[in-house]
């Protein structure tokens, strides 16, 4: 019995807790039946959901927990700080220090080794890289991470940007301090969206935290329809990768031009499913507690360029950007102390990835260049001042998602992307144009370029992407295209189905959610055990773990 409750209350790191296990379901079950006895009691019910998400945190990350709590306390005194002072120098100094803790922290667990590995390559030393935090891990907790590598937190980008949101918004005085550092604690680890997303903004939560419990019985029946969407979605998407897409990836010269067309295309569908799915079980399981979390994805593959690509794609993460980076770098009217701040930042990381010291005498002297061009030609001036914030932004954005070159072309060609697409606007004949055909080809190049950029995203190395480029143009042959369809009928018939109800108009997809959501009690149950029975016909093996847990 002992060895029962040691094994349901200890971390393993082979093991984290997933939505999609049946022990998330349990430990979910258990919280309700507390749930039913508080959530009545304000104070009473935001303590023991903050003890379960630290629960929660625990089971999918072990001693990292002490990072989030590290950033809960923090943060909630600076705020108070910021609050409190009367001098806005004393407000600027505390927001300040907010910034640079939660960015160094950041940095240290996003590239700390990142960094002593491309210090030791440029000056031919030997410093060797130890993780404490993998160093205590296994003393106390009987782990076995490797102390010359390190670990990622899981989510911890996620708590970092929620938790700065909100010492920037008491600075703007967009909202007031929480009451209580244990509100505080909840708004930060509140399980749903702690390890992935939704990205929840200050201003659009913490208000909810004092509002009693309300769920109507449609709400109810709607978070279930989210719950059983974002089921479908992740096993789908597992089912993808697992029979097809990685092996695309990992052996692209097993496979030919079409073959590894269909497996780009393929991971597009995948990614979209994998972190929607999340997000869509996110929001119902807070719906079910009281809480209502944003939508973070609005159909993005409908998209008809790359800019509305990104305000229907991961728009927690693109409206935080926007808010608290984008907008005071300058928008799109010039750029600022903190654009060029910026650049230098990306042009350190630039030589550190590349490992020679010349580089950066060449990016300076590019920089040097552009100023230069910028003072004499007025044409060219215009253009650095309205794009600089948008490129920084993107590549801030592929920096964000890890240390590598591959994550900083994914992130300078969708910046690219995104400035060609204004440049189109001034000449572009279908400008708002209704036309369904015209918009239905702008929406497949959308998706062709978006889905392109992926390669560098999802491959491993240089090697790989020269390998899938390689394919593409050399082995493309379209006289297999019936072999292939006769070689993966189950594969390309669920990506068909994928993009197929993924572009069903907005009104339709209306209509069943709310059919759902009304339905009687035993209906939405039977529902749901035919969806549960067919989805796990699909699994193969163990769950993946989400791929968002890894940002």
């Amino acid at each position: 019995m002992f060895d029962f409750v040691q094994q349901i209350i200890a971390y393993s790191q082979d093991k984290p807790l997933l939505f999609t296990q049946l022990f998330f379901w349990g430990f979910f079950l258990l919280l309700l039946i507390g749930y039913s006895i508080v959530y009545k009691r304000n104070n009473l019910k935001v303590i023991y959901l903050l003890l379960f998400s630290l629960f929660f945190y625990f089971k999918t990350s072990g001693v990292f927990i002490l990072l989030l709590l590290f950033t809960i306390c923090s943060d909630f005194l600076i705020a108070r700080q910021i609050h409190n002072s009367k001098g806005i120098a004393s407000k600027k100094f505390f927001l300040t220090l907010s910034v640079l803790i939660n960015l160094t922290l950041l940095s240290y667990f996003k590239y700390a080794y990142f960094f002593v590995d491309s210090f030791n390559t440029i000056t031919n030393h030997h410093l060797q890289f130890v993780n404490h935090f993998a160093l205590f891990s296994n003393t106390f907790f009987s782990s076995h991470f490797s102390v010359d590598k390190l670990l990622l937190p899981v989510g911890v980008s996620f708590f970092t940007f929620q938790s700065l949101s909100y010492t920037i918004d008491i600075y703007r005085q967009k909202v007031n301090p929480v009451k209580s550092i244990t509100d505080y604690g909840f708004f930060v680890s509140f399980f749903p969206h702690l390890v992935a997303g939704p990205i929840v903004k200050a201003h659009d939560f913490i208000d909810q935290i004092y509002q009693p419990y309300r769920l109507s019985r449609v709400e109810f029946g709607m978070a279930l329809f989210w719950i059983l969407n974002g089921f479908i979605k992740k096993i789908v998407a597992d089912y993808l990768a697992v029979n097809f897409i990685d092996r695309v990836f990992d052996n692209p010269n097993y496979y030919s031009g079409l073959e590894t067309t269909f497996g780009i295309f393929a991971y597009s569908l995948q990614i979209y499913m994998d972190f929607s799915g999340y997000t869509d079980m996110a929001i119902g399981l807070a719906l079910i507690l009281g809480y209502r979390l944003k939508t973070n994805f609005n159909s993005p593959y409908k998209a008809t360029s790359t800019s509305e690509f990104w305000k229907r794609w991961h728009i927690s993460l693109s409206s935080w950007l926007q808010e608290y980076l984008y907008i005071p770098l300058g928008g799109n009217r010039q750029g600022s102390i903190g654009s060029y701040i910026a650049i230098l930042i990306l042009c350190v990381f630039l030589v550190l990835l590349a490992g020679k010291l010349w580089l950066l005498y060449f990016l300076l002297a590019l920089v040097a260049l552009l100023i230069g061009l910028a003072l004499v030609f007025k044409k060219i001036r215009a253009a650095i001042n309205t794009n600089i914030n948008l490129m920084v932004t993107m590549l801030l954005g592929g920096l964000w998602h890890g240390s590598s070159w591959l994550f900083i072309i994914w992130g300078g060609l969708n910046g690219l992307g995104l400035i060609i697409h204004k440049l189109w606007l001034k000449i572009s004949p279908f400008k708002n144009t209704q036309n369904l055909f015209i918009k239905m080809v702008l929406m497949l190049i959308t998706l062709t370029f978006i889905s392109f950029t992926r390669i560098f995203f999802r491959s491993d190395s240089m090697q790989i992407v020269s390998n899938i480029f390689d394919r593409l143009s050399n082995h493309f042959a379209m006289n297999l295209f019936f072999k292939v369809l006769q070689s993966y009928p189950y594969i390309l018939s669920l990506m068909a189905f994928g993009y197929l109800i993924h572009w069903i108009p907005e009104k339709y997809k209306l209509k069943y959610r709310n059919w759902f959501a009304h339905q009687p009690y035993w209906m939405i149950g039977l529902i749901a055990i035919l969806v549960i029975f067919t989805m796990y016909q699909l699994m193969s093996g163990e769950m993946q773990p989400f791929i968002y847990f890894q940002f």
